[in-house]
């Protein structure tokens, strides 16, 4: 930085032979050439006092070069390249295993709509607290109709000002956050997930429907179609048996599988129990779990499959639900199969959000039915005891039946005795 000025007013003071404090008007200014960036930089010292005007000069001088010699510039970057150089700070984060790559996915898209709503070319340094507070309205009245969920703009918000406090902590924007618009609570709304959930009869239907879709010679399929009706059949019998995440399950490799035979008089005889080992790397938790799974004929049935296809590339190394065992399924096809298998089963899906996840909501809710506790559920799930009874416990009409006619009596030693409904 070298000032371009050589000669001085009586209204003018050289700051470290660089830069410039000088009168306009009644109050002090600061100014410096910046040779990178070709541009004065200027700023008001918000003083009449020559003296005062020459620390502040001083001081700002100091700031101004330590940024600048940590290759930061003074006038400010846009939106748009905050947003390129945090999404470069979070797949850093999936490289080192912290976050999923989805979960980088989901982060590019709230980003996303921030940018629509702030514009790409916004400088951060003339971001304020408040330059958010309408962002709520945006997201509800897309241009396109589609309004967005409250839910889905609260994590967006969320997302926003990671982000924000990010830059501010690399010293890009003068604020650590935006004050949002405060927004009701919100209503988690135990019917809207019943609806989103399959019922024990459904998942009946859909296991025949399976049966019927893959049937090779009925349905003419040549061999590369019957493969992939397979591999999403088997993979929604196993998501509604194990309760698996979309991510967990489609990241399964075989090696992350090893089979039980336990004897249960219960079920009359031996039953063939696969023990599934979840790996960190692959949770949404970024938490390692096990459990077993009763279910070990599925696994079986198409493993029998998968080794077909595999050939000379089957290993235990290999992908569980994968045609080559490199590449999963795609989520396009689950969902293109998944809609084709619920039509064939004869499920209604009118006014309910019945998706491939419902195969997880229906598997907890069987389970507490089945009389496990929260922790055990939660533990075999690979989440919290609280978002058990906040989502799970009382979607049941069953139990809250079971909750009403529940009572009790008194013995002869007055003790009391529980009585069922």
């Amino acid at each position: 930085m070298v000032s371009k000025k050589q000669a001085f007013g009586e209204d003018e003071v050289r700051i470290f032979d660089d830069a410039i404090i000088y009168q306009r008007g009644d109050y002090w200014q600061f100014r410096l050439w910046l040779t990178g960036e070709k541009k004065y930089a200027r700023k008001s010292l918000n003083t009449r006092n020559r003296a005062t005007a020459i620390e502040r000069g001083k001081d700002f001088y100091l700031e101004l070069y330590a940024n600048l010699r940590l290759g930061k510039t003074y006038f400010s970057i846009t939106t748009k390249t905050g947003v390129e150089r945090y999404l470069a700070h979070r797949q850093k984060d999936v490289d080192a295993g912290l976050i999923v790559k989805g979960r980088l996915v989901t982060i590019k898209a709230h980003l996303k709509h921030w940018l629509d709503f702030m514009g790409r070319d916004t400088k951060l340094a003339e971001l304020e607290r408040g330059a958010c507070e309408d962002y709520y309205h945006f997201r509800v009245t897309n241009a396109r109709g589609i309004a967005a969920r409250q839910v889905t703009i609260v994590n967006e918000q969320s997302t926003i000002n990671a982000m924000v406090d990010w830059l501010f902590k690399q010293r890009e924007v003068r604020i650590d956050g935006f004050d949002f618009r405060k927004l009701p609570r919100i209503d988690r709304n135990d019917e809207a997930i019943r609806r989103s959930t399959f019922e024990a009869e459904e998942v009946a239907a859909i296991r025949e429907a399976v049966a019927v879709y893959c049937e090779r010679v009925r349905n003419r399929l040549d061999d590369d179609e019957w493969r992939q009706r397979c591999l999403a059949g088997h993979y929604f019998l196993i998501a509604s048996a194990t309760g698996l995440r979309t991510g967990e399950q489609l990241q399964l490799r075989w090696d992350d599988l090893s089979w039980t035979r336990y004897h249960s008089r219960r079920h009359g005889g031996d039953v063939d129990l696969v023990n599934i080992r979840v790996r960190a790397e692959t949770s949404k938790v970024r938490t390692s779990r096990r459990f077993f799974c009763r279910e070990g004929g599925l696994f079986r049935a198409w493993e029998a499959i998968a080794l077909e296809c595999l050939g000379d590339a089957a290993s235990q190394e290999a992908l569980v639900f994968s045609l080559d065992g490199r590449h999963a399924m795609s989520k396009r096809a689950l969902h293109y199969h998944f809609a084709k298998l619920v039509e064939l089963a004869g499920i209604e899906r009118a006014g309910r959000n019945i998706v491939p996840y419902s195969f997880r909501h229906y598997f907890i809710t069987q389970r507490i039915m089945g009389g496990l506790g929260h922790a055990q559920v939660a533990e075999m799930c690979g989440t919290s005891i609280t978002q058990i009874e906040r989502t799970y416990f009382h979607l049941n009409d069953r139990l809250r039946i079971t909750h009403a006619l529940a009572g009790y009596e008194v013995d002869g030693d007055g003790l009391v005795i529980t009585q069922g409904g």
